[in-house]
């Protein structure tokens, strides 16, 4: 694989065309970097200043970080915790979805600490922390996490999942709901599984039309317009959609869609990052919203400290990983209805099922009736 080089930023149109062909696609690597941190002043008794074990990291995406979604909000969060260390970062983004073990050890030459932003990379990224020496946090399994060599990242997604459902429940006119999916995804399923039961808190008689989009759908622009225009015939004025490049897609399907009988509007909730910029329409209601920012910020704490792998990290509410946007859809009582069952879920006073397999979503749909 070649140098990686710069990220280009691509206007909005551009923008679909990538997405539709990234999820087939194996892209050159890109990269960016930050200004290293000044060095500490000499002192008078010449004392030695220790340099930190971590002066760069780097982050393996599987496609372009243009998605506003997985891999953009990886990437972004390997950015803002470099910043925030004050030391460099590299970029190799578009690497497809089976193990990239070649760029990975390439990556090793230089950085301290890689970010394996793939559940696909795992196995390969350990594998390559024990050839090197370079840690890496993976989102394989928990089975991962080896003191000094890996970590593994969690994510309580039920928890975002669950603010959106009661969002929705609250919001639809005509009684029905749509999750797209993009695929049999683990993490889609704990977004959907959570969804259901925030609904289902609201309106035990709702309905929810679950439809996936294909085996490995996260990039198909056009596989998620057609499937949401789908749903929408069935009569969801709100649709969840999971989905990563083929979210643009379902946004688009929403866009254009007249609203089902009983409603004068289609709202999509997405998940991971935030496109308000991108919604010329208002169609956005909210958000699930992932930060990994934090989290890799504590991980290159903990390999300065020597203590990485001796625990995973978790994206949550409580950590601040996992939020629900608030945009201007969203009326004020029923924000802080939301701000409430928020609280409850950090205490424990409401529990969220976390679904991990489609058909585990399927048997809560029905809302246990």
């Amino acid at each position: 694989m070649g140098k990686p080089t710069k990220i280009r930023w691509r206007g909005w149109p551009l923008m679909v065309t990538v997405l539709a062909l990234v999820g087939a696609a194996c892209a050159s690597s890109t990269a960016s970097t930050t200004t290293t941190a000044a060095p500490a002043a000499a002192t008078t008794t010449a004392a030695v200043v220790a340099a930190p074990k971590v002066t760069k990291v780097a982050v393996a995406a599987p496609e372009e970080p243009v998605d506003f979604g997985w891999n953009q909000q990886g990437v972004e969060g390997a950015q803002a915790a470099a910043a925030a260390a004050g030391i460099e970062v590299e970029v190799a983004g578009g690497l497809g979805y089976d193990a990239p073990t070649q760029t990975l050890r390439q990556l090793a030459e230089t950085a301290d600490l890689i970010f394996a932003h793939a559940s696909g990379f795992g196995d390969a990224a350990k594998e390559v922390a024990l050839e090197t020496g370079v840690p890496v946090v993976v989102y394989s399994s928990p089975d991962a996490r080896e003191p000094g060599v890996a970590a593994f990242v969690g994510t309580s997604a039920e928890e975002g999942g669950y603010l959106a459902g009661i969002l929705a429940a609250e919001t639809t006119m005509t009684g029905t709901l749509g999750i797209v999916i993009s695929a049999d995804d683990f993490n889609w399923n704990r977004h959907s599984g959570g969804f259901v039961a925030g609904a289902c808190s609201v309106n035990p008689s709702i309905d929810i039309l679950l439809v996936q989009i294909g085996e490995a759908a996260y990039g198909d622009v056009e596989g998620g317009t057609r499937v949401t225009e789908s749903v929408i015939a069935g009569g969801a004025d709100v649709i969840l959609g999971n989905g990563d490049g083929s979210s643009f897609g379902m946004i688009r399907a929403v866009e254009t869609a007249d609203a089902p009988a009983g409603a004068d509007k289609v709202w999509f909730i997405d998940v991971i990052g935030n496109k308000t910029s991108v919604d010329t329409e208002n169609v956005l209601l909210s958000s699930i919203l992932w930060d990994f920012g934090p989290t890799y910020l504590q991980a290159i704490k903990d390999v300065d400290a020597g203590t990485f792998g001796d625990s995973n990290y978790v994206l949550n509410l409580e950590t601040g990983g996992i939020a629900l946007l608030k945009t201007d859809n969203i009326p004020g009582p029923l924000w802080d209805q939301l701000e409430t069952a928020k609280a409850g879920i950090i205490d424990g006073s409401i529990e969220v099922p976390a679904a991990e397999t489609r058909a585990e979503v399927e048997a809560l749909i029905g809302c246990g009736s």
